[in-house]
């Protein structure tokens, strides 16, 4: 009896023993928050009355806040008050200023792109031109952010804007009101042939799936029977917009996203709530690697439910949702709340940033630890890596001297000399750069004195490195010799390998001068490869719709089948 007795004592013990856990655990971690919160403020006290130099507050506790939050993944964001107008404009497209991007070149704040149709367009700006002076404040060594504040102001309110156009000497003073700028998420929409309707859906902002459903019942009207949609390019917004994109073409009541997080009282299921515009036409989705997030919820869901067929490339994989939440003085912290899921039940998440590499690093999920989910019509399909396409068209790999081109704006400085010398240029879907003007920019190139890093040229080295602590050098010095020899960089080889995909950039570049972003898409369009595959399968209906079903298992023919059984019995 006694022992039975001290049996269930202990078995009591061991009870309250787990169920006190998980507030152990809780206060545990309570006490750990406090102990560092008061760790940090004494390093900041001890920095501030002792180190060697005036510190600079703000700036040292905002950059400790964004190298703590970099740990996490690269979606948890702070803002603080001052910079609240970025995270505004990331969420409705939204600000107020002159509508143009400004860039750093050559020592100086400069116009990149003045917006069509907004005040730095209507003002007569060009790409190119030097910001001298705002408001007559000296301009000439500010930073872009110095100078964006100072061009953001309340609608409706002058500026005076003295800037320095290249090829001419006397400096220009314009007038410029400031106006509320809102970005169209469409940026260019039209008939592409007498039946397909095209639209490129640029962001995922306030009411831009508003601006879808004009899009479509325009293209409609137009005579379209058909439909692209083009996500490429497109890192997301918000997500109850992608849902109402979803619901232009699938019935009210479907279940596009679910959400699943650490505070369950946030996970959420989200339904279409209208009834959709059309439910049968043929749609065919372009996406990227640069479809992220609310663009892989539209491209998976109608992928998921068979509404649409997929062309392009693997997307982003970014399959987490950000919640905002206020913070004293006016900031605010956007936190990676959940997970989210569309139709099939499958995340497709690519980055698992709570597990990362020795070097802090974060590695792709294999596919081959990918897991396989079913369709509406039981087609295969998977989670953990983005938004695999139907139909996948291989982007061509270039070379690293384009790159360098662009980002060290020496593709921007010819075009903006060509531009001087070419006052009209053909439409965006026929112009071509000629070899003459080609040849002209590797001149250009040339006196420009450009140097490039390749990546292969540092591998090598480290190659090198390796070889030679581990003792191969002396075995295979003649072939590392030959393979640095191909490697080194080669401005004239190297400008004639990648003719084609530079010719292409600098043809951009002077269409977007003339015609703007919406100019840009046309000339694109006009030897795109993935578009032109869209609209090969929409003129072909009984593919459009073999894609949308499972595959067949191999059958054998009839003669196969009759020879079997011949054989089986004889």
């Amino acid at each position: 009896m006694r022992k039975g007795f001290l049996f269930i004592l202990t078995t009591i013990a061991v009870m309250q023993a787990v169920a006190q856990d998980p507030a152990t655990d809780k206060n545990q971690r309570y006490y750990d928050i406090n102990k560092n919160i008061d760790i940090f403020n004494s390093v900041l006290r001890e920095l501030d009355m002792f180190y060697v130099d005036s510190i600079e507050v703000n700036n040292l506790v905002q950059g400790t806040i964004g190298n703590m939050l970099s740990r996490l993944d690269p979606y948890t964001e702070y803002y603080s008050e001052e910079n609240m107008g970025d995270l505004q404009f990331l969420t409705t497209g939204e600000y107020a200023g002159i509508g143009a991007i400004i860039s750093y070149n050559h020592g100086r704040v400069i116009i990149n792109e003045p917006y069509e149709g907004l005040p730095a367009d209507k003002a007569g700006l060009k790409a190119g031109d030097s910001i001298l002076a705002i408001d007559g404040e000296d301009m000439r060594t500010a930073n872009v952010k110095q100078v964006s504040d100072k061009l953001k102001g309340t609608p409706g309110t002058l500026l005076k804007l003295t800037i320095q156009r290249p090829g001419e000497k006397k400096q220009q003073t314009l007038s410029i009101q400031r106006d509320k700028i809102e970005m169209d998420p469409i940026t260019y929409a039209g008939m592409v042939d007498k039946k397909t309707g095209y639209f490129h859906y640029g962001s995922f902002t306030t009411k831009s799936a508003e601006r879808v459903k004009e899009t479509v019942t325009k293209l409609k009207k137009q005579g379209a029977t058909s439909l692209i949609m083009d996500l490429r390019g497109n890192g997301g917004g918000i997500l109850d917009e992608a849902v109402d994109v979803v619901n232009l073409f699938v019935p009210k009541g479907q279940e596009i996203v679910f959400t699943r997080g650490k505070v369950k009282q946030w996970d959420r299921s989200y339904h279409t709530q209208n009834q959709p515009i059309d439910e049968i036409i043929p749609i065919v989705v372009l996406i990227d690697t640069g479809s992220a997030s609310a663009s892989e919820i539209v491209a998976g869901s109608l992928q998921d439910l068979d509404r649409a067929v997929i062309i392009g490339n693997r997307s982003f994989g970014k399959g987490l949702v950000q919640t905002p939440r206020d913070l004293p003085y006016g900031g605010n912290i956007k936190i990676t709340t959940s997970k989210y899921y569309i139709p099939s039940g499958r995340c497709i998440q690519a980055l698992d940033y709570s597990h990362r590499n020795p070097d802090g690093s974060v590695a792709r999920v294999p596919d081959s630890l990918t897991s396989v989910f079913k369709t509406k019509n039981g087609r295969e399909v998977r989670d953990g890596g983005g938004i695999t396409p139907d139909i996948s068209i291989p982007q061509e790999a270039g070379g690293t001297i384009a790159f360098y081109l662009m980002t060290d704006n020496v593709i921007f400085d010819f075009v903006t000399g060509w531009m001087q010398e070419n006052q009209e240029i053909a439409p965006p879907e026929k112009f071509r750069l000629t070899d003459a003007d080609y040849d002209k920019f590797r001149e250009f190139v040339k006196k420009r004195d450009f140097k490039y890093d390749q990546l292969s040229e540092r591998s090598l080295e480290q190659l090198k490195s390796i070889m030679e602590f581990e003792g191969y050098m002396g075995v295979a010095s003649e072939e590392y010799k030959a393979l640095e020899a191909k490697l080194q960089p080669n401005l004239e080889r190297d400008l004639g390998l990648f003719k084609e995909e530079i010719k292409k950039m600098i043809e951009s570049e002077i269409v977007q001068r003339r015609y703007y972003k919406k100019g840009v898409l046309i000339h694109q369009l006009s030897s795109d490869k993935v578009f032109d595959k869209a609209m090969e399968l929409l003129r072909n209906p009984d593919s459009y719709r073999s894609l949308l079903q499972p595959k067949k298992a191999n059958m054998p023919s009839a003669k196969e089948i009759k020879k079997k059984l011949k054989d089986q019995f004889s």
